[in-house]
């Protein structure tokens, strides 16, 4: 009960987060390089703190309210302004979900030479699996994939400092200042990769009060950004060539010439993919089925794998279409303080009161029972 109260939330997190995020390495260049190595360092540390703060308070709220899907948890920030978010999680579930089919079908193709699109059906097929499995099987799964990854990114880093220690330590010994963008870096990434956190608010059903929600919540921020940090080290090795490679992992990797680390670092990226696909569309699921785990579980198992498949052949179309470096550069940079304005504004605020008022109802429910 201990994993799942405090740490199954911040590896589920941390699992949803990085193939949406920073799996291939394409979102730490555009992010995070830009301020300098030192800058970038600092930009993440910003990211964490958001994501602690933010996810805790949202699992706080869900605790508080019993609201353990998106649409019941925004009826409680917005009221009838809840569409708003709706109609923000739908794009960007769409947006992630291309960036996750361009990026799988770019890896069967490094991986095994085949066209792109082997590695998008591979990618759908097993995000369809999870979602036909249901809350339990993805527990489970975001659990030791979590633990394997951050094993297989301390190995990459470590692989790095062996064979380009020198180089990585002159890059960031250099004594560049960080660049002046390296705060609003930080809060961008985190504003367009939090807008994932109320689609893992089941998570509160472990929690008999919104402050042990919140400690639970909390832990996801250096959890999640950890891997990060260590890949964004690694990444130094090819800097600054890999500022402009696609897949900055292939190029990193093609450094290496390590065959048996590319074939376990691309392995572990692609479950890592599968697990961001099953994360979001899990929390679509959610939302349609009232939060209710049970139903989720043991009925309408072919609407989840129907809605799951129809909204990720949308995504791979366009990530075909579109492109995955375009998609990363412009769709994320756009969606990022709409999230903010639309999401984090109101938990900050609204949220809070929310929490205040159930304590204070307690307190108050508490008092009466005493005095009868």
């Amino acid at each position: 009960m201990v994993w799942q109260r405090y740490f199954l939330p911040a590896f589920t997190f941390m699992s949803v987060v990085i193939g949406g995020g920073y799996a291939t390495g394409r979102e730490l260049v555009e992010f995070f390089m830009p301020a300098g190595p030192i800058g970038g360092l600092l930009a993440m540390i910003v990211t964490a703190a958001v994501w602690s703060i933010m996810f805790g308070l949202s699992l706080a709220v869900a605790c508080a309210t019993h609201s353990y899907d998106y649409r019941s948890f925004f009826q409680q920030l917005l009221g009838r302004g809840w569409i708003l978010f709706e109609i923000v999680y739908l794009l960007l579930l769409i947006l992630v979900l291309a960036v996750l089919g361009a990026a799988s079908g770019a890896i069967g193709a490094s991986m095994f030479a085949a066209p792109e699109w082997v590695g998008a059906v591979a990618f759908l097929s097993l995000v369809g699996l999870f979602i036909w499995l249901g809350g339990s099987a993805i527990e489970r799964l975001f659990s030791l994939w979590g633990l394997a990854m951050i094993i297989a990114y301390l190995a990459v880093l470590a692989m790095c400092m062996i064979h380009f220690g020198e180089r990585i330590e002159s890059v960031f010994g250099a004594g560049q200042s960080p660049a002046p963008g390296w705060l609003a870096g930080g809060l961008k990434y985190a504003g367009y990769n939090i807008v994932i956190a109320p689609a893992l608010l089941g998570c509160a059903r472990y929690h008999r009060s919104p402050s042990a929600a919140f400690v639970a919540g909390a832990l996801a921020g250096p959890v999640a950004i950890l891997p990060g940090v260590l890949f964004y080290i690694a990444m130094h090795a090819a800097y600054p060539a890999i500022q402009d490679a696609p897949i900055p992992l292939t190029l990193l990797l093609d450094r290496l010439d390590t065959p048996w680390l590319a074939l376990i670092m691309h392995t572990i990226v692609f479950g890592t993919l599968v697990q961001t696909g099953v994360g979001v569309l899990h929390g679509l699921n959610e939302r349609l089925l009232g939060g209710e785990r049970h139903v989720a579980d043991s009925k309408n198992r072919f609407m989840r794998l129907a809605v799951s498949a129809a909204a990720s052949m949308v995504a791979v179309a366009l990530a075909t279409w579109i492109g995955l470096v375009d998609l990363i550069a412009k769709g994320y940079g756009y969606l990022a303080w709409i999230i903010i304005v639309v999401y984090a504004l109101p938990l900050l605020s609204v949220g809070v009161w929310r929490i205040c008022q159930s304590r204070a109802l307690k307190r108050s429910a508490v008092a009466s029972g005493v005095a009868t």
